[in-house]
């Protein structure tokens, strides 16, 4: 008996045009197995309710086509329920299907929906709002709040958000507690992590997995400008937790204490709240396909990260250089000033 499968479309998510998916959907899909309606969203929310629609109506299987939000807004309804999630990422991140290691490319994606290998996997609650990526409060989420506003897309923007608001922003002091007790930290963030990464294969969380029944929990200490190359070169190499700057630990459940309410994000959402806040994780609470393959499928760098990744380590050399300079001319105009007095 065929699957009914349902694919919803955001089509504004991302910088790239999406109107050859129809096309590719219906010469790809296998449709052996599949009977399948395509659907477009028309606003913020309706992803939800067309998910919640088709897990009523007990669709096998509804696909995100879109972003880390729409992938969100698919995910949310369908949590708990016999009705699998199915990912054709083309967002400005993709940061779930990046850490599922799901293919980048539209024909790809659908091969992969093809197999129809489903996991039971994790995912978590921030003040009553689902993520299956990360959420968190601090920088990170202050930043979402910022690329929310900026009305353009894609990741120029984001970096542009970063460089811009970074050196301006102020840590806060948090109050933590979990199943082991209670800690104070000052922060630049702290983020909650189901899956490995924000999106861009941007590791904030590297150890982080969707089936340990736990969150990884990142605390970013503050840091300088001097510093932020160095992290950053971290967050793309796999071992920010290697950081001195990185308090890291996993939990099932958390709150957090604040002396003023703020911006929180769960999946780059931004969303106000108050001084308190709750995170917890669900275990094994949503199905979602992924590739059979993901193991074997340990991918190098890009090109862009491995370009970003020099240009960061070209920029530290120079650093140091500089640094050596400044004090052998501290040194140099020390000896010289007591010669002038002698």
């Amino acid at each position: 008996m065929k699957k009914r499968i349902v694919f919803i479309m955001n089509p504004i998510s991302g910088a790239a045009s999406k109107a050859d998916i129809p096309r590719q959907i219906e010469r790809v899909l296998d449709h052996e197995k599949f009977d399948y309606e395509l659907i477009m969203t028309e606003r913020s929310g309706h992803a939800t309710e067309l998910a919640a629609r088709e897990r009523e109506r007990g669709t096998d299987i509804v696909v995100a086509v879109g972003g880390d939000g729409t992938v969100n807004e698919v995910a949310r309804a369908i949590v708990h329920s016999q009705t699998a999630l199915g990912i054709i990422p083309c967002g400005s991140g993709n940061g779930l299907a990046r850490h599922l290691l799901l293919p980048m490319n539209v024909k790809k994606s659908i091969e992969i929906i093809n197999i129809c290998e489903i996991n039971d996997l994790d995912y978590g609650i921030i003040n009553g709002h689902p993520f299956f990526c990360t959420c968190g409060m601090g920088f990170d989420a202050f930043i979402s709040h910022k690329f929310a506003e900026a009305g353009k897309r894609g990741p120029i923007t984001y970096v542009e958000n970063v460089l811009r608001e970074g050196l301006k922003y102020k840590p806060e002091v948090y109050e933590i507690q979990d199943e082991n007790g209670t800690t104070r930290h000052k922060a630049f963030l702290i983020s909650c992590a189901n899956a490995s990464q924000y999106g861009n294969n941007a590791y904030i969380a590297p150890q982080a997995s969707m089936s340990d029944g736990l969150m990884d929990i990142i605390i970013m200490e503050p840091f300088d400008v001097l510093e932020a190359p160095q992290i950053s070169i971290d967050m793309f190499n796999k071992t920010l937790d290697k950081s001195s700057k990185i308090k890291t630990f996993k939990c099932k459940q958390l709150h957090i204490h604040r002396k003023k309410p703020g911006v929180i994000h769960f999946d780059g959402d931004p969303v106000m709240a108050g001084e308190d806040i709750d995170v917890e994780l669900k275990e094994k609470g949503i199905r979602i396909i992924v590739n059979p393959d993901g193991n074997k499928d340990l991918r190098k760098p890009n090109m862009i990260q491995s370009a970003a990744a020099e240009l960061f380590n070209e920029i530290n050399v120079v650093r140091e250089d500089i640094t050596k300079q400044t004090r052998h001319v501290i040194a140099l105009s020390k000896v010289l000033q007591r010669r002038l007095n002698l």
